[in-house]
């Protein structure tokens, strides 16, 4: 049998890319840059390095923030990181 029929497609971190923004984006977030913010506070910023989607997102809503750094590369750890985003932003908005 061909073990490639379950295989998952390669990760294109360039479409994947274009396609977090958009997301982050339609959740209200402002595109500055390399980053968005939220209420002037820089909370994500993107970038592609060796193939994946390197992002660092702020552990809490500040001027300064503390970065989590994580390297995506796969569609799947794209989705997981969204989720993280959208729980820390109703978070966010329930402190404020």
């Amino acid at each position: 049998m061909n073990d490639d029929f379950f295989a998952a497609p390669p990760f294109k971190a360039d479409e994947a890319l274009v396609n977090l923004k958009r997301q982050l984006r339609d959740l209200k977030l402002a595109e500055r840059g390399s980053g968005f913010e939220l209420r002037g506070k820089r909370v994500v910023e993107l970038m592609i390095e060796s193939g994946a989607i390197q992002l660092r997102l702020a552990r809490r809503l500040v001027l300064a923030p503390e970065w989590d750094r994580l390297s995506l590369k796969s569609a799947a750890e794209v989705r997981k990181t969204l989720d993280e985003i959208k729980k820390r932003l109703a978070r966010w908005e329930h402190e404020e």
